[in-house]
């Protein structure tokens, strides 16, 4: 009994600390964040203005010009093209505007195109304004051509997306077309101080000498957080020009370096080998949504994996001490190893980013895991070929089989009826890449729509015998701790209706399983039915008993 608390008093401290080190990260990030959004203005004495305190080019309301460029260099030594221009540029009115951009044969040979963006003097060429500001991003890049979707049953389509490839091999990278080029300016009237000059604006500031006052140039910013994939469009030979939306908008100073250093961290992610499709899944977490609902989501995303962290040290800790399925749906635990397997089939087809893929292989190994724990199977090596021994059941377990294979059997009049008609409809109505694909794409879309029915097999088995003793209550709870976070942002966030049922179905669910646990309670004092012990220091009363 020693033995036991002193691990369990480690067990304790080591979750402890974990929590220690997670509140010390979020207010940590927190107060970073702080000093980014916010910035100190210059607040030196008016005698002093011209000499420590940078001053805003545009509160002397100059007349602008916006010109936009092309070419197939990242520099202006000729060979660039006017595609777009306002000639009276104010900066504080938003825009959109769809221009026709003609490529040059070398980007239609899988080449690059680069835009050269231009805030200078009205009336004045670009190349000959010393007050100018310009910034130069990309209007292509290269990715994988998307493979061509047919229906299985009667082949449609096949031959006209073959077409649409071409001659060329799918498993290179081709040049696309970004279809939208999103521009800011900030257009706030904020003076910097010279001597606390944030480091991520200082290489969009241009400075000069106006007199006796430091003056700043417009601070431009080409948002390429904004070019999603689907907004990509495919270059062919045979495309001589190809529509590109240019989108204005002004952009505060806190939100503009904000913006500087989530951009700066997907392109280091894209230099460590992330693809276009992996960075576009981090864009979205941004550009999809507001500031305000940012900050809260990163707050949620920490609490989030807080709660993971707790349910898979307490689940793991509850299957590593369990000995006996007694009051455990075995039809359960191999449910949540299948559907587990499946979705990581079905994220890893779909090239799913690395940030999700591989947690999603963990918990699949651990649902396996728990499988061999669950059936008591052992693995015996003959050499080189292996061999497996099943465990047998005790009289209870046996007890406890006989009610998970009822519940099963009344479960199955409800659900291979729905799976089955799911699989036909997706093969006749919907178009896959390749059977494999189907395939997974139907096991998963069962799992997302009816996995929840598998829950109600353990509710049975606690019905029979009355007893809730053998569930591990702490992972439930942390697991319905992140369903409730769920569910605040499927309100929260536009999300199908779909989505939202699946995270309303899993509360419902839950709360039977309070109920039962307010119905059967348990004395945490003493040895349980089956054994379990809480290691909680015994009263005088059990002490008498």
């Amino acid at each position: 009994p020693w033995d036991g608390r002193r691990k369990q008093s480690s067990m304790t401290s080591f979750t402890t600390l974990v929590v220690g080190v997670f509140v010390v990260y979020v207010l940590h990030t927190c107060w970073v964040m702080y000093g980014i959004v916010y910035t100190k203005p210059c607040q030196r004495p008016r005698r002093d203005a011209g000499g420590g305190c940078i001053s805003p080019y545009l509160a002397e309301k100059p007349r602008l010009q916006l010109s936009i460029y092309t070419s197939v260099k990242p520099n202006a030594n000729g060979g660039h093209s006017l595609v777009f221009k306002v000639d009276d540029f104010d900066v504080h009115s938003r825009f959109e505007r769809t221009v026709n951009v003609s490529l040059p044969k070398k980007t239609r040979n899988n080449g690059t195109l680069y835009t050269m963006v231009f805030v200078h003097q009205a009336g004045v060429s670009p190349w000959q304004d010393s007050r100018q500001v310009h910034h130069v991003a990309q209007l292509t890049t290269y990715m994988l051509p998307k493979p061509p979707e047919v229906s299985l049953i009667s082949g449609e389509e096949e031959v006209r997306q073959q077409k649409r490839v071409g001659d060329r091999a799918s498993d290179k990278p081709v040049s696309h077309w970004r279809s939208r080029l999103t521009l800011n300016v900030v257009s706030e009237d904020f003076t910097f101080d010279r001597e606390a000059l944030p480091s991520d604006v200082h290489r969009y500031l241009r400075v000069f000498q106006n007199g006796k006052k430091m003056m700043y140039l417009p601070l431009l910013f080409i948002d390429e957080l904004s070019n999603r994939v689907k907004d990509l469009m495919e270059i062919n030979s045979s495309t001589t020009e190809l529509p590109l939306t240019i989108s204005y908008d002004t952009i505060s100073l806190g939100k503009l370096r904000f913006w500087i250093h989530m951009q700066d961290a997907v392109y280091s992610l894209q230099q460590f080998g992330f693809t276009e499709k992996d960075a576009d899944e981090i864009k979205g977490i941004f550009v999809d949504t507001n500031l305000y609902f940012l900050a809260l989501t990163f707050f949620v995303a920490a609490f989030h994996l807080l709660f993971d962290f707790l349910a898979f040290k307490n689940d793991i800790s509850f299957w590593k001490k369990k000995k006996s399925m007694v009051g455990m749906s075995s039809k359960a635990v191999l449910w949540r190893c299948f559907s587990t397997i499946v979705i990581f089939l079905y994220l890893l087809d779909e090239q799913t980013s690395l940030l999700v893929l591989i947690p999603a292989g963990i918990g699949s190994v651990i649902e396996v895991w728990k499988v061999k724990k669950a059936f008591k199977i052992q693995m015996l090596w003959n050499g080189m070929k292996p061999s497996f021994l099943f465990g047998k059941l005790d009289e209870s377990e046996k007890r406890t089989e006989e009610y998970d294979t009822q519940a099963m059997k009344y479960l199955s009049y409800l659900l291979y009826p729905l799976c089955i008609g799911g699989a036909a409809y997706a093969l006749i109505y919907v178009k896959y890449k390749s059977w494999y694909s189907w395939l997974i794409n139907s096991f998963v879309n069962g799992v997302y729509a009816f996995g929840f029915l598998f829950m109600l097999p353990q509710l049975f088995v606690n019905y029979k015998l009355k007893s809730v003793a053998h569930l591990p209550w702490k992972a439930f709870m942390y697991k319905a701790f992140n369903t409730f976070i769920d569910d605040v942002f499927a309100f929260i966030i536009t999300m199908p209706t779909s989505h939202r049922l699946a995270c309303f179905r899993d509360d419902v669910v839950f709360l039977i399983y309070l109920y039962q646990r307010w119905l059967y309670p348990v004395d945490r004092s003493r040895v349980n039915e089956y054994g379990v012990s809480y290691d909680e220091k015994p009263t005088a009363k059990d002490h008498k008993d």
